[in-house]
């Protein structure tokens, strides 16, 4: 058996061009943000504190690295919390029971944008708190 007959039996396969699918797979990932932002509280928090981010990487004047660190934080996180998001909701397509199996899949998929959150908010406090002291004249 080829790839291509095994590949047939295990994901449906958007048809067109490779434009028309690329334009597809676009719209579908615009569709996944748009309901994280709609379902998913986390996200709206996640974003809350990324125009905060950003609002103070301006106010502040950061430097370019320091901006890539924000903006590696900000997108990190968000695609983290996708991926949660995602695992979550395959878990709950397959079982509806409660399961020690399950349970540990979700904690530990959460635990990963925890991790990256605390991460980026000791990285933030090392860049906007000397700043925020020059400000205040400490």
């Amino acid at each position: 058996m080829g790839l291509k007959e095994k590949s047939d039996g295990l994901r449906k396969k958007e048809k067109g061009s490779s434009l028309e699918r690329y334009a597809s797979s676009f719209k579908h990932a615009i569709e996944g943000f748009i309901y994280a932002l709609r379902y998913e509280h986390n996200m709206i928090i996640i974003i809350t504190c990324a125009i905060i981010a950003v609002v103070c990487g301006f106010v502040f004047k950061i430097e370019e690295a320091e901006w890539l660190f924000v903006l590696t934080m900000i997108g990190t996180i968000s695609a983290v919390e996708m991926v949660n998001s995602s695992i979550e909701a395959a878990i709950d397509l397959t079982t509806t029971e409660i399961h020690p199996l399950a349970k540990i899949a979700k904690d530990t998929a959460s635990s990963a944008t925890l991790i990256l959150c605390i991460t980026s908010l000791i990285g933030g406090l090392i860049i906007f708190i000397p700043k925020i002291m020059v400000l205040i004249g400490g």
